[in-house]
């Protein structure tokens, strides 16, 4: 079997699963070097575009780490908080991240916080050196800082959190576009999507996120466990989700916020999300109307159209907080994704170079492959094998392994 056959293989099975991984559980991304933040900038250590790194985030204090920049690409850094099982958070509790330029000027900031489910879980937030048309700060090439910290930490549990950390790139365009976000679109909630369940197990981190495309899909989760899917979303196309957790058959009471439905696009950057409470009966969170993806996004006003601002894999992560067992069980429940990618893809902007890491803001026929219901391990696989000039008999073999190992996943964590 020739090497580019394999990889075709490889590239088209779900990574890390959340079936895999105990409930709070994270799947961190294959091969990432560990980096330790710095207390001053002056030793921050040196993150480069198109990497992933492990990191720690302490209770209290900022982390700083090093960006050397063009004066012609875009960066976004995101880090992502792994608060481990059975720590205690209150909804206010969150992290915090910024970029700033050598004068300490801040170029970007966001917080992200638990909310309502007051549930330890992964959570994201994203900082950007962003080069606009018309804007003055932190335009030039130099040395950058990305600092990363905790928010209302004195109501959390002691003790430091593992962190993720992405750093990305994307070069200019080859001719300026519209410097203003679009003025209309569509927000109407569109009718639920309906039609076949297709079953499809949620990974336990960005890296391992399983593909879903447009459709409905099934899938068990776990109290305290947070669920990972990705979806590609093409320039010109909106997305609509929504997550449904299905009734108990035992238990009473009520979980304030416990089913969270977070959105987070190619970067890594958090858009958005919906929670839900629990009484036992079926309960749905929604995510709110999205504008189409457009470059010109990122001029808009609000925090969510600004992040709907490339085609790419779009995450969406599902977490059940963790008292929902008091209440009704450790499970599983339980839960439907109901997905839609509105309107035709169009063209993109016309980048005037790569982006870091290659291919990041596009969305291929190999990625709506793996999204579609047979993609992890049926029709896809046999596609990819069959371009790599394989023998009959060796694809059958190999994807009948492929479905045995699936089977076996599935009977473990159903």
């Amino acid at each position: 079997m020739g090497a580019a056959a394999v990889l075709s293989l490889v590239a088209l099975l779900p990574g890390p699963s959340a079936a895999d991984a105990s409930p709070g559980g994270y799947a961190w991304a294959d091969g990432s070097p560990s980096v330790t933040g710095a207390a001053s900038t002056t030793d921050a250590a040196r993150l480069e575009p198109g990497s992933t790194y492990r990191s720690a985030l302490p209770r209290h204090g900022r982390l700083y780490y090093r960006l050397d920049l063009d004066a012609t690409s875009t960066a976004y850094v995101s880090a992502t908080a792994v608060p481990p099982a059975g720590a205690s958070v209150a909804a206010t509790d969150g992290l915090r991240i910024s970029v700033q330029d050598a004068g300490g000027t801040s170029c970007s900031f966001q917080a992200t916080r638990f909310g309502a489910s007051r549930s330890p879980h992964p959570i994201a937030a994203w900082g950007a050196r962003e080069v606009a048309p018309g804007g003055t700060l932190c335009r030039g090439a130099g040395t950058y800082y990305v600092v990363v910290e905790r928010v209302d930490a004195q109501d959390s549990s002691p003790g430091t959190w593992p962190l993720e950390l992405g750093v990305a790139s994307e070069p200019p365009l080859r001719r300026t576009g519209a410097t203003r976000a679009p003025g209309t679109w569509d927000s109407a909630s569109p009718a639920p999507v309906t039609g076949p369940v297709v079953d499809r197990h949620g990974g336990a981190g960005f890296a391992g996120a399983s593909p879903v495309g447009p459709g409905v899909w099934r899938d068990r989760i776990r109290p305290g466990q947070t669920l990972f899917y990705r979806v590609p979303v093409d320039w010109g196309q909106q997305l609509n989700t929504t997550a449904e957790l299905g009734s108990s058959g035992a238990g009473s009471g009520y979980v304030t916020g416990a089913l969270t439905l977070s959105l987070y696009n190619p970067v890594r950057g958090y858009a958005t999300e919906g929670t839900a409470g629990y009484t036992g009966r079926q309960t749905e969170a929604a995510l709110e109307p999205l504008p189409p993806v457009a470059y010109a996004n990122r001029y808009g006003f609000a925090d969510q159209v600004k992040a709907m601002r490339f085609a790419g894999p779009y995450y969406l992560v599902v977490h059940l907080s963790a008292q929902t067992a008091a209440e009704f069980g450790d499970g599983p429940f339980g839960l439907t994704l109901r997905v839609r990618t509105a309107g035709a893809a169009s063209s993109g902007p016309g980048y005037a170079g790569r982006s870091e890491p290659g291919g990041l803001f596009e969305v291929t026929d190999r990625d709506r492959a793996a999204a579609s219901p047979d993609g992890t391990a049926g029709g896809a696989a046999l596609r990819a094998l069959a371009v790599g000039g394989i023998g009959a008999g060796t694809v059958v073999l190999l994807v009948l392994g492929v479905w045995t190992v699936t089977a076996r996943r599935r009977a473990g964590a159903w």
